[in-house]
């Protein structure tokens, strides 16, 4: 066949290049043995068609490597390969799941993409339709297993960060010993953060079932200082676990809702009570009104008005011993502080307004007393500020007229140290005692003030005829010796006894006072004269 159509050819490529026609036919001839026609497709099968589909919805390509369509599986092999590099180690995170989309469609491509070429392409091993079928199913195992076995991994993951983030917190919590609140505060809401979102988010964890316990670690962690008996230092953290009660739920806390309140109370008043009388210290009144008015009906409460009231009498005590003036302030400060607690309660508030004006009546008795100690210890100065204070502070005490002796007396000493021995009495001379009549050679009115036996102050009129003397000598020989002049007169009854005087010009702010003692015998009657000298004589 092939030599008829060949040999007449003489333009043919034999005849090109000069070989003879029949070797021409002869060579083709050969060529084409070798040359075999291509095979006929082989019928469809769908059931290879869907055993391939499955096999590569193993994700490991083999549907394609059974057909030898080598590229097709090495492109599932790369993308299993990605995920694997990706998903491995299991992280909490996870796999992306942008990346898991792409995976799932690359595998769905593939199985698509599988059968229809199976559905004509016969498989290169095995021979039998059913082992293939057979392996497909056995082999859809990997992904199966795989996502199974991934998920456990990633559940354990997953548990094990929560686990690190609770142990993180723990951490924090119990890195605070020895820091004061207020640096810790920041550990502590960090933790507390962690805690509540376990508590919310994954409260079937492991993590989630440890937190009830770990909070009441935390709680105790906080309040340390109240265990340790510091009830100054525990009152801001115990107002801080306090106010967990609006964050955490009652079902989460449990009996921790209402933990810190008795703790919280004692130290109120511990920190509270330490305070009282002692000024300048908001303590007692912020402390005790914190008590007052948040935990008003408690055992802790109750003990506000006694306390107030035990410190003031403690105070009042030292009113007769030797340092009566040190009790003042204390005493002040106790009446305020009482005074105050009252506006911050209405079922004790009865009870600390009387301590208050106990408090109150101590300070005036007090007072009177420190003015008697100062005096009695040559404070004469002091003595004579405190008494004019007490008389003009209390003008219904029964000591008042006292406490002006003692201010009389006081000024006295402060010129006639010697006047300072005797201590002041209200009594008083009488028309059988002693006369004492004193003339004012002066043109300034005279004030004068006496103590000893009697002590009192007299204020005699100015002599408008009379002069200052240029000495005291002059003064002594001539004052209170002109008959013709009226000197301005006032009569003292006085005790028998030394009397101290001090003369002083209460015209004339610029003159010097002048002191001297007489002694005076009971039964006689006494004229004195006073006057003023000036270095300008009568000019």
């Amino acid at each position: 066949m092939f030599e008829d159509q060949r040999g007449g050819n003489e333009d043919g490529p034999g005849a090109e290049e000069g070989l003879p026609a029949e070797e021409v036919s002869a060579t083709e001839q050969i060529q084409f043995q070798f040359q075999p026609p291509p095979e006929p497709p082989a019928p469809t099968d769908r059931r290879r068609a869907a055993v391939v589909g499955v096999l590569n919805l193993s994700g490991l390509g083999l549907g394609y490597a059974l057909m030898r369509r080598w590229v097709a599986a090495t492109l599932c092999w790369i993308a299993t390969g990605i995920l694997l590099l990706v998903a491995l180690p299991v992280e909490p995170s996870g796999v992306p799941g942008g990346l898991l989309v792409v995976y799932l469609i690359v595998l769905v491509l593939a199985a698509v993409h599988g059968a229809l070429r199976g559905l004509r392409t016969p498989l290169a091993w095995p021979r039998r339709p059913q082992v293939a079928a057979a392996l497909a199913v056995v082999l859809l195992a990997v992904p199966i297993g795989g996502t199974a076995l991934y998920s456990q991994a990633h559940a354990n993951a997953v548990q094990q960060m929560l686990l690190g983030q609770l142990d993180q917190a723990d951490l924090l919590v119990s890195g605070t010993a020895g820091e004061s609140f207020a640096s810790a505060e920041p550990q502590y809401n960090t933790a507390l953060a962690t805690y509540q979102n376990l508590l919310n988010n994954n409260r079937g964890s492991q993590a989630g079932q440890k937190v009830p316990g770990q909070l009441a670690v935390f709680y105790q962690t906080v309040a340390a200082p109240y265990a340790q008996r510091d009830y100054c230092d525990a009152i801001a953290p115990l107002t801080y676990l306090l106010g967990l009660s609006g964050t955490v739920t009652a079902g989460d806390l449990g009996s921790l809702a209402t933990w810190p309140d008795d703790r919280l109370a004692t130290s109120l008043y511990q920190c509270g009570a330490a305070g009282l009388g002692t000024s300048g210290n908001s303590t007692a009144t912020t402390d005790l009104g914190q008590l007052l008015t948040t935990f008003p009906t408690s055992s802790q409460a109750g003990k506000v008005a006694p306390a107030v009231a035990a410190a003031i009498n403690t105070a009042a005590n030292g009113i007769g011993g030797s340092k009566p003036c040190a009790v003042i302030p204390t005493l002040q400060t106790l009446g305020s502080q009482a005074s105050t607690l009252a506006g911050s309660t209405t079922g004790t508030a009865a009870a600390l307004h009387k301590d208050s004006a106990t408090a109150s009546a101590d300070v005036e008795s007090g007072t009177y007393a420190c003015g008697v100690s100062q005096y009695k210890s040559g404070d004469f100065s002091d003595a004579e500020t405190t008494m004019n204070n007490f008389a003009s502070t209390y003008p219904n005490d029964p000591n008042k007229a006292l406490a002006q002796n003692f201010s009389i007396a006081a000024q006295i000493a402060q010129q006639e140290p010697a006047a300072g021995k005797v201590i002041p009495t209200v009594a008083a001379g009488d028309s059988n005692s002693v006369t004492v009549t004193i003339l004012n050679d002066s043109p300034d009115p005279m004030q004068i003030l006496y103590t000893g036996p009697v002590t009192g102050a007299i204020t005699i009129g100015a002599c408008g005829s009379c002069t200052t003397y240029s000495s005291t000598q002059a003064g002594q020989q001539n004052a209170c010796s002109n008959s013709s002049i009226t000197y301005p007169q006032a009569t003292i009854n006085l005790l028998p006894g030394t009397t101290y005087y001090l003369q002083q010009n209460t015209g004339d702010s610029g003159t010097s006072p002048n002191t001297t003692s007489e002694q005076y015998d009971a039964g006689n009657a006494y004229t004195d004269c006073t006057f003023e000298t000036s270095i300008f004589g009568t000019l």
